[in-house]
């Protein structure tokens, strides 16, 4: 079954959830003057090595020289990011914890978690948009398969025996991947790790045949030829990777999926941190070092408003367009965490 991805469509479609409105920050406080005082926390809800956590330590840096105060990096992982997202929604809410969301602890997880979820959308604040970036079908370098094609007849030949890792439960490696296996009638084993790092650890190592990862995290891996990258879930192919072909490419009509990282914080941090934070991200966003950076990792900067770049409230917005799409996608894939 065909399934439109683009926000029109699946905006149009999906009865799979009602959204309450989004947390609206705090009103301001006495604390506000003079903000930030002392160091801020980033917190990144996956281990080191992957995606997140790169992106997140590059931006703290940033953030750090901008603020005039050290924006120190926190990894806490687990649950597919929502260990990480959930300390951050129950934290003081005085500026001083920020999370490092992902499209999967922002969007996905509500769909695939469902009661499970241990925060909903109206405990976050959206700070701002930092990146969007495409996912890339990976394969073990010994395995005897070459493109997104072969895997597809692979997996209609010996349906649920390939197995394929992922950072997590939830995350757009597995909802590429949930998606891809429904447009082709495809069944495969989910294996997910606790992050992009461990899982490209046994990919490399061949314990697992088949992966989906951000390209960033599996850049060097695919570079190193210590895995294979089969095509990319972006509708181009990527300026890092232009020999890679799209899987729109390999036969699977118009996929495009991306994923995206932000920041956000606690419901109630005062709207004026909000605001500041918020420049300071997209000041951060629309510097041409950062994008030149990013583009190093066929990462693409933010646009959100018709000036480009980024907003609390434009990012509001984008965070439930993204819920209400991927509820779809995990509606018709039946995409769960049990």
């Amino acid at each position: 079954m065909a399934i439109d991805l683009t926000r029109r469509g699946l905006l149009a479609g999906s009865t799979a959830l009602a959204l309450p409105g989004l947390a609206l920050p705090g009103p301001a406080t006495a604390q506000d003057s003079g903000w930030p005082r002392r160091t801020i926390r980033l917190i990144i809800p996956f281990p080191p090595g992957g995606t997140t956590d790169l992106i997140g330590r590059l931006l703290a840096e940033r953030l750090s020289a901008r603020l005039g105060q050290t924006v120190v990096v926190e990894n806490r992982a687990g649950a597919g990011g929502n260990i990480g997202a959930d300390s951050v929604a129950k934290s003081d809410p005085d500026g001083y914890t920020f999370l490092m969301a992902s499209i999967g602890t922002a969007s996905i997880n509500y769909a695939v978690y469902g009661p499970r979820m241990p925060y909903k959308p109206q405990d976050l604040a959206a700070v701002g948009l930092v990146i969007r970036v495409a996912n890339v079908l990976l394969a073990a370098k010994d395995q005897p398969i070459r493109d997104a094609q072969e895997m597809i007849a692979a997996a209609k030949r010996q349906p649920g025996r390939l197995n394929y890792g992922s950072s997590g439960s939830g995350g757009s490696p597995h909802a590429c991947m949930e998606f891809l296996a429904t447009r082709t009638g495809i069944k495969l084993q989910h294996v997910p790790y606790r992050g992009s790092g461990p899982m490209l650890t046994e990919l490399v190592a061949g314990r697992i045949e088949l992966g989906m990862d951000n390209i960033p995290s599996a850049l060097s891996f695919i570079r190193n030829g210590q895995i294979r990258a089969l095509a990319v879930t972006s509708r181009e192919r990527s300026p890092v990777m232009p020999e890679v072909p799209t899987l729109h490419e390999a036969g699977i009509a118009d996929f495009d999926a991306t994923a995206w990282f932000g920041v956000q914080a606690a419901a109630a941090t005062p709207a004026p941190i909000i605001a500041r934070m918020g420049r300071e991200i997209d000041a951060v966003a629309r510097d041409p070092e950062w994008i030149a950076k990013m583009r190093e990792f066929a990462a693409e900067p933010p646009r959100l408003t018709p000036q480009g770049g980024t907003t609390p409230e434009a990012f509001a917005a984008f965070i439930r367009e993204e819920i209400t799409r991927w509820a779809e996608v995990a509606r018709v894939s039946g995409m769960v965490v049990e």
